[in-house]
């Protein structure tokens, strides 16, 4: 039953359908969560232009962009306090607020400290507020059935921001130069934070809902009162779930993660396949194809989470990324090869989401968004790390192949790990005895 003072005409109109609107809340952090990806992949298209119009060094270059997945990942736990403390349209509104900033500021942008505040900071805070923690929110407060499938849908948004927008950036970027792209992602933030104005709600209760497959309501969601409770919410978890090896565990698989996929392939792919004699707009195309890939390998790791122990899960993940990475120098960047590469790699790119969020659901249980939030911060110091040290690499060695052969190592090394955390017992939550 929906409560009509509650209700718009939008959402009485799903009702009437018969549409759960915690459907309709996901539409919309998707298509949120895409453009943010989009923000985010960006730099992948930009690097070569940036080298060539500003004569700037990759390596410079490429640690301006390492600041950006460092804030990226930082924002996440705070990011889960702030969603409580503000609410999702709040801060979805202001994140893309922020990511319009630093992209529109880039049009003036004349030096590296300006790409470096803009870029690194701005962008870095605002993409930071839409990450995945947005979307763990989303599904454990909408959803109490199919929720690692909502996460995998969620965590897909990445890759239908690879499929939809690299590509076109690149070919803007070759036709009418980068900055015609950014305005494209422009126009793409605007009309998202409209669709967040209309369509977002806070949580299922507020329409006068029960979360999706719930048969009864879920206890109040614990509030932050202050401004400084919600900045110290998540250092006082962060206390809690380090006591922890599991935190440790899934912190440094999530690192690996963060280093072989975002960190090394999205922000470099273009770049290494240059050095072979690959177009931009063709290499583009690749990482389009891997997200293609990812998009249902993401989706159906999910589902399988629902159903299968995820420790299993990550150790296929993590080893068949680790074999196919380090089958990339071998394949001479022909097309079969290629393919082949992007087939497997682009299954598992972010595959490792819905069973990493399961882990921790059941480890750390209310904390766990939080939690999610600090581990997703290894993921981002992983990527900032693979960046900065993929670019140092290309600019010492003029070879980018030794840091593909670091990435398929350490991720043969958390496919064995993963089996040394623990899934019988919960933490204690916090305010418990």
């Amino acid at each position: 039953m929906i409560f009509r003072r509650h209700v718009s005409p939008i959402t009485e109109w799903f009702s009437q359908k018969g549409i759960h609107y915690g459907w309709i809340v996901v539409a919309t952090t998707f298509l949120t969560m895409m453009v943010a990806a989009g923000a985010v992949g960006a730099p992948g298209v930009l690097m070569k232009p940036l080298q060539t119009e500003f004569g700037w060094d990759v390596a410079d270059i490429s640690a301006a962009f390492a600041i950006r997945f460092l804030l990226f990942g930082a924002m996440g736990p705070f990011a889960a306090a702030f969603l409580t403390r503000f609410g999702v349209k709040r801060v979805s509104v202001f994140a893309l607020a922020l990511i319009a900033a630093g992209v529109g500021g880039s049009f003036l942008m004349t030096s590296l400290t300006e790409l470096f505040l803009l870029w690194g900071v701005v962008v870095g805070l605002g993409t930071g507020l839409t990450a995945m923690v947005l979307g763990a929110t989303v599904a454990t407060r909408w959803f109490a059935a199919k929720r690692g499938l909502v996460i995998g849908l969620l965590s897909a948004s990445v890759a239908t921001g690879q499929v939809v927008f690299l590509p076109v950036f690149a070919a803007l970027s070759e036709a009418w130069g980068w900055r015609t792209a950014l305005g494209l992602l422009l126009a793409m933030l605007g009309l998202c934070s409209a669709v967040v104005l209309l369509l977002m709600h806070e949580r299922p209760e507020d329409i006068g809902l029960l979360p999706y497959g719930a048969a009864e309501a879920p206890p109040p969601e614990q509030g932050l009162s202050s401004f400084a409770k919600t900045l110290v919410a998540p250092i006082r978890i962060l206390a809690m779930a380090a006591r922890s090896s599991t935190f440790w565990i899934l912190f440094g698989t999530f690192f690996v993660c963060g280093a072989t996929t975002t960190g090394l392939v999205q922000t470099h792919l273009v770049a290494i396949c240059g050095d072979f004699g690959i177009a931009p707009v063709m290499a583009a195309g690749l990482l389009a194809a891997i997200g293609a890939f990812n998009f249902v390998g993401t989706i159906a790791s999910g589902w399988l989470s629902d159903r299968f122990d995820g420790r299993w899960l990550l150790f296929w993940y993590y080893g068949l990324r680790g074999l196919s990475l380090l089958y990339l120098p071998y394949t001479d960047f022909g097309f079969y090869e290629l393919s082949l590469f992007t087939l497997f790699y682009g299954l598992d790119w972010l595959a490792t989401v819905p069973p990493t969020v399961k882990l921790i659901t059941d480890r750390f249980g209310s904390a766990s968004t939080i939690v999610f939030g600090w581990v997703f911060l290894g993921h981002q110091i992983g990527a900032a790390l693979a960046a900065w040290g993929a670019g140092l690499t290309r600019s010492l060695y003029a070879s980018y192949l030794p840091a593909v052969f670091a990435a398929g190592a350490i991720c043969l090394t958390a496919a064995v790990a993963v089996f040394a955390i623990r899934t019988h017992a919960r933490m204690p939550q916090p305010g418990s005895a």
